[in-house]
């Protein structure tokens, strides 16, 4: 089996090698490639890589290159961990639409559509250099902004799937809490990408019991603590909203934070000069724990298992992706994307049936999927026009002046990245 990791160079990577190493038998890789054009980078992360596999004894091979044709020919599976711009790009999008008074962040508001029109065409290109080389290779997202990256590329025909570690996150937080395994937790997990709400956890599977009253009973502190939102929030909903939402149900509060402190790219960029210095080390053989602070939690696992399951070494297996509606949330087109528990095989994801959604939720979904639609058009078509009407629709900015003066700061910033431009 031969897997590509476009991106490889990033400082995530160690994380998913370690879980491609501990997990050798659900993902037995004959051959792991390291696909990235910052040589520098891809050099000090292969050689952790290795180090890795060599001390957990896994006998699969590890290549790097920039030659992206050359990494991911004949691959079985493409894994997309790309930051189109680099850090310097996310430190623009989280900077300049507080200048508006709108929040700055990667996946969200104005920022994340300036990530989108980045990303989606790059990303679209490199499909089809996969799909030249190998039409039946599984394109696993973990680019974002992940729904958008992976409803342009189902579109576009690929066979791809989006992977967030938001959900895995829960399920952890809620074993540890519950004193259960993890794969005991099914989570009722409904939404989009960075804008789903946990209904339900239940014990055994998705007909099993719902404890998530007594989670919020018995450690509602905790669990609003890590969603820095007040705990009356979560007890009066009656869920847990993915911290995401808190840009939605606190924007203002987040606003003036941002506005106090170095960005979140800024502390990033901080923190990746440390662990590239650390990836040096010849005899470092494993992830430093600095790693945990960069973000990314679980993700090495919850891409072991997607993988495994799409292609069939691991079996049918429930997990939560980012997929085609086809009708599970009925008030909204077929070919959305949403995220939400599926049953993954070898020919794809199903998602499974959903409980009832609120208007209160419903809402804000169907207005970020009109969003997401216009993002979306605005990144395969490009023009000024198209990403006003994206910015406007927006739920976090929705005002006419905002959206002018957004889409002119969004433009000047981005002109290096957007052919039509």
């Amino acid at each position: 089996m031969k897997l590509a990791v476009v991106g490889g160079g990033s400082t995530y990577t160690p994380e998913l090698i370690d879980g491609f190493a501990r997990l050798r038998d659900t993902l037995p890789i004959e051959e792991l490639v390291l696909v990235d054009p910052a040589a520098d980078r891809l050099e000090l992360v292969g050689g952790l890589a290795r180090r890795i596999f060599a001390k957990q004894g896994h006998p699969g091979r590890i290549v790097t290159t920039s030659d992206l044709g050359a990494g991911v020919a004949d691959a079985d599976a493409v894994l997309l961990q790309l930051r189109v711009g680099g850090q310097a790009a996310r430190n623009q999008d989280e900077t300049w639409p507080l200048e508006c008074g709108c929040v700055g962040q990667e996946t969200t508001g104005a920022g994340g559509l300036a990530k989108a029109l980045r990303t989606v065409p790059v990303v679209l290109d490199i499909a089809e250099r996969v799909r030249r080389t190998n039409p039946d290779a599984w394109i696993i997202d973990f680019t974002n902004p992940v729904g958008i990256v992976t409803r342009a590329l189902l579109q576009a025909g690929h066979k791809a799937v989006g992977l967030c570690n938001v959900a895995i996150g829960f399920q952890r937080k809620f074993a540890r809490l519950l004193d259960v395994t993890p794969a005991e937790v099914h989570l009722d997990h409904v939404g989009l990408n960075h804008l789903t709400w946990e209904l339900g956890v239940r014990l055994g599977g998705p007909d099993g019991e719902n404890v998530l009253p007594r989670l919020l009973a018995e450690h509602g502190d905790a669990i609003a603590d890590d969603l820095r939102m007040p705990r009356a929030i979560t007890d009066r909903l009656g869920v847990v909203p993915s911290y995401y939402l808190r840009y939605f149900y606190a924007h203002d509060e987040v606003v003036r934070e941002l506005g106090t402190k170095p960005s979140r790219a800024a502390e990033v960029a901080a923190m990746e000069k440390e662990l590239l210095a650390m990836y040096g080390d010849p005899a470092l053989d494993e992830k430093p724990a600095l790693l945990a602070k960069r973000g990314g939690a679980f993700y090495s696992e919850a891409a072991v298992d997607l993988a495994s399951s799409l292609l069939g070494s691991g079996g049918s297996a429930v997990q939560v992706v980012n997929t085609y509606n086809k009708g599970t949330l009925p008030f909204l087109p077929d070919d959305a994307v949403i995220e939400v528990q599926a049953r993954v095989d070898g020919t794809g994801a199903t998602p499974l049936a959903v409980p009832a959604l609120d208007p209160l939720y419903a809402g804000l979904i169907s207005n970020v999927t009109a969003y997401e639609d216009l993002a979306l058009e605005a990144a395969l078509r490009g023009g000024r026009d198209r990403v006003f009407r994206a910015l406007l629709a927006h739920p976090l900015i929705g005002q006419f002046e905002y959206a002018e003066a957004l889409t002119d700061k969004l433009i000047a910033h981005n002109r290096e990245h957007l052919a039509w431009a």
